[in-house]
């Protein structure tokens, strides 16, 4: 009820009624004093007060529970004064000090006869008559406040201060704002403050014109700047800046898994450890690996630097294949040894029989990154031809693929740092003589990484739980095991055109002369039929699909109308030895074309002859000779002087699978030639013996460098 001496609220305040001019119904004046500031007055119009949406009668003190949390952290004194101060409060604003309205109303304080501004005089005078200092009606007032806006913890004395932050200009911060996780976003280096101050001064300029809003001076400008990247979380290196600008918002939930295959998540990196290639070529491998995220089961492919399309194709393949044991590797390893169901699953898949303990699944979904290699189309095509699911992550965001990310680290752990020429994971964890350290070819590194990967499934995994053990932490063949009897095995043999639909694909059209593209030209009896005709593919101009491999340019698959046919480059027969993409591109570089496309093709295949042919005979090649022949043997097609035995001879698609793709047979000119039977014999000891390779063995199967040779003396220290 409006009437003289209630408080009512309007325009965000509170008044109380000093008097009411005319008839209500015929539109009253009103007369209101500032309740909340001095008691000055103001004359509204009735409908003007009814206007306001706020406008009404003054809500009396809310019940509210003290924060018993928050006045815990303060001492016991302090809470025993705010908790007076709350019935002081009240007794102004009620009449009662307590909120059931008990007792007998002071005459001071009866809001019947009293406003609220001398109610909130004759408390501070109270209060000061009983020996509290500095107690005015301002201050009572302020006690309103905060008691309405926090309760009791409102009225805890604070100590008063202010950050860095809320000081400065508003402008500058949001300008700070704005540009920093913008540079974090671009990876730009991390430079001098000064430029980012001349930064943001031009970012001020623009948004707000020229001149109007000013940095602040060069000190203040320097402590306000480490003040906003620690409020954004942009303190750290480059990198770590960058995690942190690209990762999405939080809360974060964990990626769940419940079948084997269901994600898979694959990446690429450099391996943290020196190899010598050829010749004394020194060089690192890159890494392609794929982690399961339901059983954190790991497969990798070792490569020279630059991942092509058939990584991807072997690592999938790997997968979906199982591994044979090696020749001297310990039983133990064995998936007949293992956790696993052997003699049921070999019952399903012949192919298990002799496999070492390492998980077979088929890939639902692919979570790769922004990489060239895994978002290409033929990714994607070979992808959708295998019925797997591809999906990218946004660009520069690890974490969206944190299970494949973290296994590096436990691979630079557990691997790399044992080995001699270990780089560490940057320049400043480096050794200054790494390259000097007896280091270890690819033939080593690649026989230590497959026994590697089998160890892998045998590492308790603490991210591993079963429902029923949750304090046990599993392994990888132990999770794989207890998976098998919900989610099932379905054996999936992969064909010699599902490798082919793994290669890199292009378009090419058929002409009278054949296939050309790289300079070189495929021919073939096939193609006769289908020269200068459409294929019949309207998005890609009738044009026909090509794969090739980059590891053995000498052939390449077309597909035709009767399926897949291979296709070898005319110059194949004057190619003695096997090469790669690595010399063909080398070779390229150094013949200069003379004549016409044709004669240029076959200059090129006579200099690639005798390339071949030195390096077999080990003559001085320059040094970008010599690269190119360590990247070609590294990738797995080299050529080796007569009568010697590389194991990276073996064709890569075939190099630890069982079964799947054909393993040449090593003759005595080097030349490899399929079996009729498409496998190793038993007895051949393609890969060599692991002992000689890269040092002895424990008695329970365990790898050590060779304690006994001499020379470890002059290169350990």
């Amino acid at each position: 009820m409006l009437a003289v001496g209630a408080t009512v609220r309007h325009g965000g305040r509170e008044w109380t009624v000093a008097g009411i001019e005319g008839a209500m119904a015929s539109g009253a004046r009103i007369w209101l004093a500032d309740t909340d500031g001095d008691g000055s007055l103001a004359v509204f119009g009735l409908a003007e007060l009814l206007a306001d949406p706020g406008f009404g009668p003054a809500a009396g003190p809310r019940l509210r529970v003290p924060q018993t949390g928050l006045l815990s952290t303060v001492p016991e004194d302090q809470q025993l004064r705010a908790l007076d101060v709350e019935r002081h409060v009240r007794e102004v604003e009620t009449g009662y000090p307590v909120p059931n309205g008990k007792g007998t109303v002071k005459p001071q304080y009866d809001p019947a006869s009293r406003t609220l501004a001398q109610r909130e005089q004759a408390k501070a005078d109270e209060l000061t008559a009983q020996g509290w200092s500095d107690v005015s009606r301002a201050t009572v007032r302020r006690w309103r406040t905060r008691y309405r806006a926090d309760g009791v913890w409102g009225l805890v004395a604070k100590r008063r201060g202010s950050t860095r932050l809320d000081r400065a200009d508003p402008q500058v911060v949001e300008a700070l704002r704005a540009l920093l996780p913008e540079e974090a976003l671009r990876s730009r280096s991390r430079g001098w403050k000064k430029r980012m101050r001349r930064e943001t001064q031009w970012w001020l300029d623009a948004q707000h014109g020229e001149g109007r809003v000013e940095v602040p001076a060069k000190s203040t400008f320097n402590k306000l700047l480490d003040a906003v990247e620690a409020s954004l979380g942009l303190q750290g290196t480059v990198a770590q800046r960058r995690a942190r600008a690209a990762r999405p918002a939080p809360p974060f939930k964990p990626t769940l898994a419940l079948r084997p295959g269901e994600i898979v998540m694959l990446d690429s990196s450099p391996m943290d450890v020196l190899v010598v290639l050829d010749d004394g070529v020194v060089g690192r491998l890159e890494l392609t690996t794929a982690v399961d995220v339901a059983m954190r089961g790991l497969w990798g492919v070792l490569r020279p630097v630059g991942s092509k399309l058939t990584d991807v194709a072997v690592l999938l393949a790997q997968m979906m294949t199982p591994m044979t044991m090696r020749p001297g590797w310990d039983a133990a390893l064995s998936m007949a040894a293992s956790a696993v169901p052997h003699e049921r699953l070999t019952a399903v898949d012949e192919r298990l029989k002799d496999a070492a303990a390492r998980p077979v699944i088929v890939p639902e979904t692919v979570v790769v990154d922004q990489g060239k290699v895994f978002v290409s189309p033929a990714t994607r095509a070979a992808c959708e031809s295998l019925g797997i699911s591809l999906q990218p992550v946004p660009p520069a965001n690890g974490p969206a693929k944190g299970h494949v990310e973290r296994s590096y680290g436990s691979i630079s752990t557990d691997f790399c740092q044992w080995l001699p020429g270990f780089t560490g994971s940057n320049v400043g964890e480096r050794g200054s003589r790494v390259d000097q350290e007896r280091l270890w070819t690819v033939s080593e590194i690649q026989a230590l990484w497959e026994e590697f990967l089998i160890h892998w499934h045998h590492r308790p995994h603490d991210g591993l739980r079963h429902p029923l053990m949750p304090k046990k932490a599993l392994t990888p063949n132990q999770m794989w095991a207890a998976l098998l009897p919900v989610a099932g095995y379905v054996p999936v043999p992969l064909s010699a055109d599902d490798f082919v639909e793994l290669l890199p694909v292009r378009w090419q059209p058929i002409t009278d002369a054949g296939i050309r593209f790289d300079y070189r030209t495929y021919d073939g009896a096939c193609l006769n039929g289908h020269r200068g005709q459409d294929s019949g593919v309207r998005s890609h101009d009738g044009l026909w699909e090509v794969h090739h491999n980059p590891y053995d340019p000498a052939r390449i698959w077309v597909r035709l109308p009767e399926g897949f046919r291979e296709v070898a480059w005319i110059h194949a027969t004057s190619v003695g030895l096997p090469f790669t993409h690595h010399i063909w591109e080398h070779i390229c570089k150094v013949v200069e074309r003379t004549g016409s496309r044709e004669q240029h093709e076959a200059e090129l295949a006579l200099a690639l002859d005798r390339f071949l042919k030195r390096a077999a005979r080990k003559e001085k090649l320059s040094a970008a000779e010599r690269r190119a022949v360590a990247k070609s043997r590294a990738a797995g097609a080299v050529p080796v002087p007569e009568g010697e035995l590389n194991v990276l001879d073996v064709p890569a698609p075939s190099f630890g699978l069982a079964g799947v793709y054909a393993v040449p047979d090593i003759d005595d000119e080097t030349v490899p030639d399929e079996n009729e039977d498409g496998g190793v014999d038993e007895g051949d000891d393609v890969f060599g013996s692991p002992d000689d390779a890269w040092g002895a063995r424990r008695p329970g199967g365990g790898l050590v460098l060779d304690e006994a040779d001499p020379e470890d003396d002059q290169w350990l220290p």
